[in-house]
């Protein structure tokens, strides 16, 4: 049974829980699969997650549910049900601490599992073309409660805010780096973020997208310090 086959009970437990934060809550005591990216925990907080987190610029835009739409992969007859735990979730803020602390828990430290929530998260802000200064500040606050550094965060966000990137912080990479560590960085991001990698794993668009993004950043900071550097 797949993740979205069991959203019938979902929507029963909301209703008898009467609380997102308490039938979460209940979902993480029991036993959860190899892959906690594949329990309704995880899946019902990324959900939370987003709405909260379009939420906090005041208003949740049209563009930002469809980019969420299109990043939970939903079957168009799931559609209704994830739309209720999504507009339940939206109607506040309140609350989004909860479900970063669960996603934290549930991946239990696993460094790309939660870049790509903070990734995913990203791809909603980034959906109507402006990142408001209180959804940074939401998308902060969410980073640092899954344990992101300062570091990464920054590299996150210079793939997908067009501001004045330092290609340093885009490669992740000290200034002091050597050219031969740099070389080696960027192969490695390359390989690691190509978006035909993704393709053939089946990922949605959304997530192609991004990493059509985030190879192009890689590889403008990589040649702005070839240039610089002369190598």
């Amino acid at each position: 049974m797949t993740i979205w086959q069991r959203f019938p009970s979902v929507t029963a437990g909301l209703a008898k829980a009467g609380s997102l934060i308490a039938f979460l809550r209940g979902l993480a005591g029991g036993g959860q699969p190899t892959d906690p990216r594949a329990t309704i925990a995880f899946t019902i907080g990324l959900i939370a997650l987003s709405a909260k987190m379009a939420k906090s610029d005041g208003v949740v835009t049209r563009d930002e549910v469809e980019a969420f739409s299109r990043l939970m992969h939903v079957p168009q007859d799931e559609t209704d049900r994830v739309r209720q735990v999504f507009d339940l979730a939206k109607q506040d803020v309140a609350g989004y601490d909860a479900y970063a602390r669960q996603i934290a828990e549930l991946l239990d430290g696993d460094r790309a599992m939660l870049l790509q929530v903070l990734e995913g998260l990203f791809v909603v802000a980034a959906a109507d073309g402006v990142l408001h200064e209180r959804e940074e500040n939401y998308l902060r606050s969410v980073s640092d409660i899954l344990g992101i550094g300062g570091s990464d965060f920054r590299y996150v966000r210079a793939l997908f805010v067009r501001d004045a990137g330092n290609p340093y912080e885009i490669l992740g990479l000290s200034p002091t780096a050597s050219d031969a560590d740099i070389k080696a960085r960027h192969r490695k991001l390359v390989i690691q973020y190509h978006p035909d990698k993704l393709s053939g794993l089946g990922e949605g668009t959304e997530l192609v997208c991004a990493a059509t993004r985030k190879v192009a950043a890689i590889n403008a900071a990589f040649d702005t310090l070839r240039k610089e550097r002369g190598f």
